[in-house]
């Protein structure tokens, strides 16, 4: 192999250990202290939910709407 071919390769391999190292190296620095972790994600919500709304009628209380709507339909006419 040349000259240029093997300084490519060790470029190369450079690279990917550097594109491994520094997920790794972060993941290490937050996930053994503590105080980093609270630090960086303690502020954030999640997850907010918003409040509950009524529940809508059930089947047989639309029936019974439905019902006497026709009925007043039926008693204007």
């Amino acid at each position: 192999m040349s000259a240029v071919g093997t300084s490519k390769g060790i470029l190369e391999i450079a690279k990917f250990g550097f594109y491994v190292a520094v997920p790794i190296g972060l993941m290490y620095t937050f996930a053994n202290n503590s105080t980093n972790i609270k630090k960086f994600m303690g502020d954030r919500s999640y997850v907010v939910y918003p409040e509950e709304a009524p529940r809508p009628p059930s089947p047989e209380e639309l029936r019974e709407m439905a019902r006497e709507l026709a009925r007043k339909k039926n008693i204007h006419k």
